[in-house]
């Protein structure tokens, strides 16, 4: 079901898909991020253990 926008219909979609494209760059940004991290206390483990 889609809703009528008339005259707005391209502003309204595109609102929409800038924000789903923000939405996905920063969860991408963070699961980078997190990957780092994990790479970087794993790295310190394993200096700390020997």
């Amino acid at each position: 079901m889609i809703p009528d926008l008339g005259k707005y219909a391209v502003e309204v979609s595109l609102a929409y898909t800038v924000s789903i494209v923000l939405l996905v760059g920063i969860v991408l940004l963070s699961v980078r991020q997190a990957r780092a991290a994990k790479a970087a206390l794993d790295e310190a483990e394993k200096r700390w253990i020997k």
